[in-house]
């Protein structure tokens, strides 16, 4: 009877949230300041920060365990929520919407769980660079009020899935 008037008894688990995340490189390349992104909307941090990486291959993977948010429909972009809530979009190329998706193969869809390394998406780097304005591909966080703080990796070459790009505190 105490259990129903009180809801005592069942507690629901509710899942651990994660301290710290660690987000890697999603693609293999140089390191690039997120202030020296050629585009105002990523390079005056108008959508989050990040940093972004000059592509030496065409293939992304996931730089976080998580749930893929959105997939836009030209596949240029994606966007990811980690484990503890943070918002990433990883933006191929600048000025890659215009391609309508030729090029880019995606491997998840919305909804789709994810861990460290797992394929997202492979695109044709040569197109890239013949069709778009850059190669570089900024990764941002899209919900900086939901962090306390950013700590910047000092790497310059990067390897998917492997090097650590920042730490988030949350």
């Amino acid at each position: 009877m105490f259990k129903k008037l009180f809801g005592l008894g069942k507690k629901e688990a509710s899942p651990v949230q994660p301290q710290q995340e660690v987000v890697h490189a999603p693609l293999t390349g140089k390191l690039v300041a997120v202030e020296d992104v050629p585009d105002p909307t990523f390079g005056q941090k108008m959508m989050g920060d990040g940093v972004a990486i000059e592509p030496t291959e065409g293939k992304v993977v996931s730089p976080v365990a998580g749930e893929i948010m959105q997939v836009f429909p030209t596949k240029h972009a994606i966007g990811i929520k980690t484990l503890g809530g943070v918002e990433l979009l990883i933006h191929i190329g600048l000025e890659t919407v215009n391609m309508k998706g030729e090029g880019f193969t995606t491997h998840v869809k919305e909804g789709d769980k994810v861990q460290v390394g797992d394929a997202l998406v492979d695109f044709d780097l040569p197109l890239i660079k013949e069709k778009a304005a850059s190669t570089i591909t900024p990764i941002i966080i899209t919900n900086m009020d939901h962090i306390d703080s950013l700590i910047k990796e000092s790497a310059t070459d990067v390897v998917s899935g492997e090097t650590p790009l920042f730490t988030i505190k949350l």
